[in-house]
């Protein structure tokens, strides 16, 4: 294996001496155009399988991955569309769902003060019968304190001549002429 590993080192190595070692009537330098023609010529098998390549990616992997990423893109943005209309139809329940609410939060106050005014106008119907009630029995009762008063003040009266002879007879019995 290290013979042929130094043999072809030799052979690459001694190949650009050779070269130079060779006179310029033996080698002839062709032409440029010469050059230019044979690396052309060369190269049309590289351009020809080039172009194969290129078309066989088209239509194996640039046509196919085109419709598929169009196709996506068009499922993407109908989703997209649909996501956007849900939302839409999302708030708009929202709004009327508030609308409803504050509706019934307004139904609910109304009914509450009417219940509140219904319960005072009771509560003042209620104080009133009271009141009514109340100054009905003081009447009666200040009817009867003084017809008490006054049969009080007539028996007062009629007995107070009574007391005075009593109380005379008692502090001036002999005076009187009376006996005890």
């Amino acid at each position: 294996m290290n013979g042929i590993i130094q043999q072809v080192g030799i052979f690459l190595l001694d190949a650009p001496t050779q070269a130079l070692a060779q006179s310029p009537a033996q080698a002839q330098q062709p032409s440029i155009l010469e050059t230019v023609g044979q690396l052309l010529i060369g190269a049309v098998p590289t351009v020809l399988l080039f172009i194969v390549l290129v078309l066989a990616y088209q239509f194996l992997i640039q046509g196919p991955l085109s419709r598929t990423l169009a196709e996506r893109r068009a499922r993407t943005s109908g989703a997209v569309e649909e996501a956007h209309k849900a939302i839409a139809r999302a708030e708009e329940r929202s709004r009327e769902y508030a609308e409803k609410l504050r509706q019934a939060r307004a139904e609910i106050f109304k009914a509450r003060e009417q219940r509140i005014q219904q319960w005072a106008a009771e509560r003042d119907a209620a104080l009133n019968e009271t009141r009514k009630a109340a100054g009905v029995k003081v009447s009666q009762a200040k009817a009867g304190i003084e017809t008490e008063a006054e049969t009080a003040r007539q028996t007062i009266q009629a007995s107070a001549g009574d007391l005075a002879s009593r109380v005379v007879r008692a502090v001036l019995p002999v005076a009187a002429g009376g006996a005890r």
